[in-house]
């Protein structure tokens, strides 16, 4: 199993563009300084949450502001722009079990429901958390 950091970064992104993106123009080049990515990484990230409504995006001039209040951007919404498969991702099943083992011909059927509460509880608690509570955090940790 692996975890991405595409969620991690998107969030770093989307703090800086909330604390930056009026005042100063916010380049894919800025953001890659700020989290350590390559400028590319940020550009696929950039763009994937622009396709999803969060961000509107200058290309070429450069500058990036955010489409809608933090309180409508969760977690999840983040997530699943970024990478729509992640929660597949993190608690999946292996593909290629023996049809001629007892477990191996029934283990994806054994795991499909509580798989599939893992998962539906994680998209719960993901669509919980939004943008506004990390802001706030954020700003919490830097009057510290």
């Amino acid at each position: 199993m692996h975890i991405s950091t595409k969620c991690s970064i998107a969030i770093h992104c989307l703090i800086f563009i909330n604390e930056y993106g009026e005042s100063k123009r916010v380049t894919s080049e800025l953001l890659s300084l700020s989290t350590g990515c390559n400028p590319v990484t940020i550009r696929n990230i950039m763009s994937a949450l622009k396709k999803d409504g969060i961000l509107s995006v200058k290309f070429g001039t450069g500058g990036t502001t955010l489409c809608c209040p933090l309180e409508e951007i969760n977690l999840y919404r983040i997530c699943m722009a970024v990478e729509p498969d992640a929660l597949d991702k993190l608690i999946g099943t292996h593909m290629a079990p023996s049809p001629f083992c007892p477990v191996g011909k029934n283990i994806h059927s054994v795991l499909e429901a509580p798989y599939g509460k893992i998962r539906d509880d994680l998209k719960i608690s993901l669509e919980s958390i939004t943008m506004k509570e990390i802001v706030d955090g954020y700003h919490s940790a830097v009057s510290t």
